[in-house]
């Protein structure tokens, strides 16, 4: 499971587009599509800090 917070502090805040489960969290916590969220993802890597600066200027 790539997302457990037991195991590492890291997991909130990267973003693993492979899992569908993390594509429909992040989606819904970032309030943006599965494909703005991949397209986010593309242009500036798996930092969720990033990718929450990419969507507000987009």
């Amino acid at each position: 499971m790539a997302d457990d917070p037991k195991k590492t502090r890291l997991d909130r805040k990267l973003i693993a587009i492979d899992e569908p489960h993390e594509v429909r969290s992040w989606s819904e916590t970032l309030g943006c599509t599965a494909e703005q969220l991949k397209e986010a993802v593309k242009a500036v890597g798996h930092s969720a800090e990033a990718v929450r600066l990419f969507l507000k200027k987009n």
